[in-house]
């Protein structure tokens, strides 16, 4: 027979099996395959969701630590590959894989976290935003790029070529591998925070995708886009696209071309110049000509020998309008007065002591007719009064005492209506119009009696 103490306890049983998903080394590091459900992104913070397939679902949790070190950002129905080891949580007993590792399934996670970056920075309007025009003839140039690449020499030998007076700054930066997009950030900050260039060039050479991937950092992105000076994007080549040059103000397909963008070509801005001098001169000897005969002209015209004749045209407007004034202000007076008597007129007509004649007239008659209704109604109500006596009077109980009836009460001033309610020998009480009569009953007798 099973003795009490032999039955386990949940917790007995829990902990037992979760030692045993410990100790089985073929779960101590699962590669798994499976599509995500029931995912909910919490920033900063450890991931909870599910891995499941047609026919069975596990439960997963991946912490923090190994959830920032993705690429990409997992999302509902998305078909992963994962590495964890298996274990059970005490709490629900429930078995779940712990994910260290995890990546997309069919696709790159590169290339999945590029393709969801670009969605996420297109829907904010990042690409489509206004871009900064390159300024024409710029001063300084500053260049982040990496100090011994090919991209620094290709710039330099370009801008020397073109526009040797602009003023070439490299600001060195590391351009791939981790911590590359923390210094790229820091370079662009730093350029804007001086504040004294044109253009800011930043790029890099050729490369796999792990190795552009800093510049598809959405911190560099952000960063590019925050930039107060125009930027010019070189990444890679030509058939390379990365985010920083969807957010850049212009993209450039090489660090050659990069550098074309970005100054003119001086001997042509010379040319331009002296072209543009000519032009100046001949427009200025056409206007010059053009001024002088129109002073000639000016100078034999009759305003400047006879001035006064400037002034004949406007005297006799003034004249006229002297004229038309004094007839309108006649007009008017004759006008006015005319309304003054039209007024005077119906003042006089509407005039308020025949109104108060006639409301004292209705005053006094209303009050006469006021004093004869007040003491009609006085005497009809004093003749609804002595009615109403006479009626309460006709009705009176000591009226009816005083035609010789009389009421019976016992001693407990109760009245006596029926024979039931007399006893032999009970003393009683006769009520008669003068008053009291008190008496005993001797007998009984029914009526028909």
């Amino acid at each position: 027979m099973v003795k009490p103490t032999d039955y386990l306890t949940v917790t007995a049983l829990t902990q037992y099996l979760k030692a045993k998903f410990e100790r089985d080394p073929y779960l101590d590091r699962v590669y798994l395959t499976g599509e995500i459900s029931n995912f909910r992104l919490r920033p900063n913070a450890h991931q909870y969701f599910s891995l499941k397939d047609n026919k069975a679902k596990i439960s997963a949790i991946m912490f923090k630590s190994a959830f920032e070190k993705i690429k990409f950002t997992p999302e509902e129905g998305m078909k992963v590959l994962v590495v964890g080891r298996i274990s059970l949580y005490e709490a629900t007993g429930n078995y779940q894989i712990y994910v260290e590792r995890m990546e997309p399934d069919g696709l790159g996670a590169l290339y999945q976290a590029y393709e969801q970056l670009k969605a996420k920075l297109s829907a904010e309007g990042l690409f489509d935003a206004p871009k900064q025009l390159l300024p024409r003839f710029p001063k300084r140039i500053a260049v982040i790029t990496s100090p011994s690449g090919a991209v620094i020499r290709d710039i330099i030998t370009t801008t020397q070529r073109r526009y040797p007076i602009a003023q070439l700054v490299l600001f060195p930066a590391v351009v791939q591998g981790d911590g590359a997009a923390d210094i790229l950030v820091d370079r662009l900050n730093q350029v804007n925070q001086q504040g004294d260039f044109d253009t800011i060039i930043i790029g890099r050479g050729g490369g796999s995708i792990e190795d552009l991937w800093p510049f598809n950092e959405e911190r560099v992105a952000r960063a590019i886009v925050a930039s107060q000076i125009p930027v010019i994007s070189s990444v890679g080549h030509e058939t390379d696209t990365t985010i920083a040059d969807l957010v850049a103000d212009v993209r450039a397909a090489t660090p050659t071309a990069a550098a074309e963008l970005a100054t003119p070509v001086l001997t042509d801005e010379v040319l331009k110049l002296q072209q543009q001098r000519l032009r100046l001169y001949q427009a200025f000897s056409k206007t010059l000509a053009l001024n002088k005969k129109q002073l000639v002209h000016l100078q034999n015209s009759y305003v400047l020998k006879q001035p006064q004749r400037l002034y004949d045209g406007y005297l006799q407007n003034v004249d006229q309008l002297h004229r038309r004034l004094l007839l309108a202000q006649q007009q008017r007076l004759q006008t006015s007065q005319q309304n003054v008597q039209l007024l005077q007129q119906r003042l006089q007509s509407q005039s308020p002591s025949g109104a108060i004649q006639q409301a004292q007239r209705m005053l006094t008659d209303t009050d006469h007719r006021l004093k004869r209704a007040i003491e009609s109604l006085v005497q009809n109500r004093r003749q609804q009064a002595g009615q109403a006596v006479a009626a309460l009077d006709l009705v009176s109980p000591l009226k009816i005492l005083g035609r010789g009836f009389a009421y019976v009460t016992d001693d407990n001033q109760n009245v006596m209506k029926k024979m039931t309610d007399f006893t032999v020998d009970q003393s009683i009480e006769l009520h008669v119009q003068d008053g009291l009569v008190n008496a005993r009953v001797t007998a009984t007798h029914k009526g028909d009696e």
